[in-house]
């Protein structure tokens, strides 16, 4: 019997024979691939990528970025956020037409070093990074194509040019550096460290805080006086000295008689020199001993110093002032390493601990379970499993009864607060009563609560004719009296109800759980809520949404390298501004998810505002 002839191709076998027993699953496979036509992977179709681009450095301008994101291929938009001082961001978003530049860019523009081009900045690694979507598909794409000759090139092209762009970048920063137009070490205040306008300031404590300026102030410019005159009197004065610095020869004003040089001597007689002038041939020239001139270049030199003799002395007090600094700088490292180390040491000492502790602890059960025996056990657990049950049903009788007595000790001790605090109150209304009678009775008071007017005068009253007793006493309260039909009108302060019920701690939790419960979710009416900002200070922000949303933005793009993005959320909510707006600035950044963001900050900013329009402290608690 002649075998089959192989129909499969490329050198595959043929299906083994089945007996009886059906086709066999390898040609079962088999056989559905001759049935269906061949078909190649094709690779992911080509979609545009988006990337995000941080710790770009001061002065970097949009123009330059979209030469140097551009150089690694075609490229459909950069966008860039803008601060509210009309400052742009350190961070921003580039999209590309092709997955291809995209991976060149994070490989050839992850990590570069620009140069910083504003006072105060330093210099940052540029940070290139994709979502996880983008990335998970720039890996597929990756891995399904197949790289050619041309791609190398393409990147070698590429990074000549981004090396071209980084040179002329550190070129122009040194050039401007060079000649004073960048100060890097200069300390640049930020906009939230400016002083704050008078109004800004809480009222109660506005005269403290200026007044704290205020002698900031003077003791600062105190200390920098006081290192000027230091600096001042550490200078050598060269121009006091005794010998005067020579100076180099007169000009000679044409068109006007020279005056002969002289001289005063010690008598106080001027002295003429031995010519008329410098060129002056008719008198023989003065000569000096040797020693007099010896004597005079030694005074000369003694007062002055060569510009040698200078520079080594600038050279050794820079020397001295950098082995200060240096030994500054170590004495202060010193202790902070040791206790480091020491730190270290205890973590390394206590795991030690704990993993010597529990296997102590194994090998004692181990050898507690290697001689352990369930019929010579003394547990009443495996002896006596009746008695066990009794015995445990007796101690949960006994817990319970304790559990009970305890429950009512505190609800005696509660109604004896209530009734206490009761009749504090009612005998603090007595009082009150008792002093408002006495003081009515004095004369201090009117019917309606209100106190009596006096009228103090230094001038002697003039004597009159004793009036009625209903004109002595509206003179006395200095008002006449509110007759209406059948009486005298009276009015009485009302009384205000004290409520303790916010206080108390359980009825607080559960009316900040109702309103936790009726915020609402939805966008429309969340958005359309309104917002106590009153009750939202800015330490509140600070301290209790920034972590929110530092939590969020990491839930939505992982790690992030700089806060630029937290900050500038913070900075909305500071201003007061609405979520619409928030969403709009958010979209270049977060897409279809800034919208699902801002709904979850929002509902904690309406939580918030509904808690502090009732007067409760939401202290840690959070909407979600």
């Amino acid at each position: 019997m002649q075998p089959a002839p192989n129909r499969l191709g490329l050198g595959m076998r043929p299906p083994l024979p089945s007996y009886g027993q059906g086709p066999s699953i390898s040609a079962l496979a088999q056989q559905q691939m001759l049935q269906q036509p061949y078909h190649v992977m094709a690779p992911p179709t080509q979609k545009q990528t988006t990337l995000f681009v941080g710790s770009i450095s001061g002065g970097i301008t949009d123009d330059f970025l979209n030469t140097l994101l551009g150089s690694c291929g075609p490229m459909k938009a950069f966008k860039r956020l803008i601060t509210p001082a009309n400052k742009p961001q350190g961070f921003g978003f580039v999209e590309y037409e092709d997955p291809d530049s995209a991976i060149r860019c994070i490989n050839l523009l992850n990590g570069v070093e620009l140069p910083a081009l504003e006072d105060g900045c330093a210099n940052k690694k540029l940070l290139i990074k994709a979502d996880e979507k983008t990335k998970l598909f720039m890996d597929a794409y990756s891995a399904q194509k197949m790289k050619t000759d041309t791609d190398d090139a393409k990147v070698q092209e590429a990074r000549h040019k981004i090396t071209t762009l980084i040179e002329d970048l550190n070129r122009t920063s040194l050039d401007a550096a060079n000649r004073g137009l960048i100060d890097k070490e200069r300390y640049v205040i930020p906009p939230h460290l400016h002083d704050l306008q008078e109004a800004d300031l809480p009222e109660g404590q506005r005269g403290l805080v200026i007044s704290e300026i205020a002698q900031f102030r003077e003791r600062a410019a105190k200390r920098e006086r006081e290192k000027v005159r230091e600096v001042k009197e550490s200078i050598p004065h060269i121009l006091s000295s005794t010998t005067p610095t020579p100076s180099g020869p007169k000009m000679r004003e044409w068109g006007k008689q020279q005056q002969p040089h002289t001289s005063t001597s010690p008598s106080g007689k001027s002295q003429q020199p031995q010519g008329k002038g410098t060129q002056n041939y008719s008198k023989p020239v003065g000569f000096v001993k040797a020693e007099d001139a010896g004597a005079a270049t030694g005074s000369l030199g003694a007062g002055l110093k060569t510009d040698e003799e200078l520079e080594k002395e600038r050279r050794e007090a820079r020397r001295r002032d950098e082995e200060l600094s240096f030994k500054d700088r170590e004495r202060r490292y010193e202790p902070r390493e040791r206790a480091r180390i020491a730190a270290l040491e205890r973590t390394i000492a206590r795991q030690n601990a704990i993993r010597e502790a529990e296997e102590r602890d194994r090998r004692e059960m181990q050898q507690r379970l290697d001689v352990w025996d369930d019929d010579e056990s003394d547990e009443l657990f495996y002896v006596d499993r009746a008695r066990w049950r009794q015995a445990r049903a007796r101690r949960l009788v006994a817990e319970e009864a304790a559990d009970a007595e305890s429950r009512a000790y505190e609800e005696r001790e509660a109604e004896n607060l209530r009734i206490e605090s009761e009749k504090f109150l009612a005998r603090q209304m007595e009082d009150m009563q008792a002093l408002a009678e006495e003081q009515r009775k004095a004369g201090m008071l009117l019917d309606d609560g209100a106190p009596v007017k006096l009228h103090v005068s230094l001038n002697p009253a003039p004597v009159k004719a004793e009036p009625s007793q209903k004109e002595a006493k509206a003179a006395v309260f200095g008002q006449e009296e509110e007759e209406e039909e059948g009486g005298i009108k009276k009015r009485k302060a009302p009384l205000v109800k004290l409520d303790f019920s916010a206080a108390e701690g359980e009825k607080a939790k559960e009316r900040l759980e109702t309103i936790k419960q009726s915020v609402p979710h939805d966008k429309e009416t969340l958005f359309k809520a309104k917002v106590r900002w009153d009750g939202l200070t800015d330490m509140m922000i600070d301290r209790k949404f920034e972590p929110i949303i530092k939590h969020q933005m990491v839930k939505y793009l992982g790690e992030l390298e700089d806060d630029d993005l937290i900050m500038f959320v913070v900075e909305h909510l500071k201003d007061h501004k609405g979520p619409q707006k928030l969403v709009e600035g958010l979209e270049p950044v977060l897409e279809e998810e800034a919208q699902e963001f801002v709904v979850n900050i929002w509902r904690q900013v309406i939580f918030e505002s509904m808690a502090y329009g009732d007067g409760l402290q939401t202290e840690r608690m959070t909407v979600d």
